[in-house]
């Protein structure tokens, strides 16, 4: 239901023998460089996690009870709502409780939030990322339209409607973020603060001290290259 929140589970049921880390597609083909340090990440802390990259448009493959550590919303949506017996997370409310995790620091950094729309109904990752951000020095300025009232950026509407709105879409949405920096956890969302001339900066490369590149291929480009990954995968 609209505006109704889903639970997230406890982070003491996550153990290590049932538990898998899946970066998404869209971090697979963009920035595949990322998903080892954040495995590693996850493995100081939390055991032996294992690497997962079955798309979540396919059957898993998971023992009943598997808990999916997901970096992409879009996919801890399908893993949780399309596979029974399979439980998620998101890699942000793990890193947020963790005692003792080092992070990088950003003085002097000061951004605005875009929230994934499949996330929307999920408050507590609203306040895990919020958490990360502030644990590394990194001010924020709400925007009007930020957590369970969150704007899709746009990209959901690709092949629905013609490039062009989809391109206007981004603009709008980018022009509601009050600062020039804007803090994404999707990789769709940093091609759509790029073509509204804003500075993505997308929160795995934050937490590993890099710098986001904006993304320029074209709307198709990027597209056909998920599709093929998720066909693959």
């Amino acid at each position: 239901m609209k505006g109704s929140v889903l639970p997230s589970i406890r982070m003491e049921d996550i153990h290590p023998e049932k538990c898998w880390f899946n970066p998404g597609c869209a971090m697979s083909v963009y920035k595949p460089h990322l998903i080892e340090p954040m495995l590693a990440m996850l493995r100081q802390h939390l055991g032996d996690v294992k690497y997962h990259d079955v798309c979540c448009h396919h059957d898993p493959g998971l023992p009943e009870g598997a808990v999916i550590i997901n970096n992409c919303a879009g996919c801890d949506r399908r893993f949780r709502s399309l596979y029974p017996g399979i439980r998620t997370i998101s890699v942000w409310e793990v890193l947020n409780s963790l005692e003792g995790l080092t992070l990088p620091r950003w003085e002097g950094l000061t951004v605005s939030v875009h929230d994934s729309c499949s996330f929307r109904q999920k408050p507590q990752v609203h306040a895990a990322v919020r958490g990360v951000l502030r644990k590394m020095g990194i001010e924020i300025v709400e925007s009007e339209h930020s957590g369970m009232k969150s704007i899709c950026c746009g990209d959901t509407f690709y092949s629905r409607i013609p490039n062009e709105q989809v391109t206007a879409f981004h603009k709008k949405r980018a022009a509601q973020m009050p600062c020039g920096s804007v803090a994404v956890y999707c990789i769709g969302c940093v091609r759509a603060m790029t073509a509204g001339g804003k500075q993505p900066l997308y929160l795995p490369d934050l937490v590993l001290g890099r710098r986001t590149e904006r993304m320029t291929d074209s709307l198709d480009a990027y597209h056909r290259a998920v599709e093929d990954y998720i066909a693959l995968h």
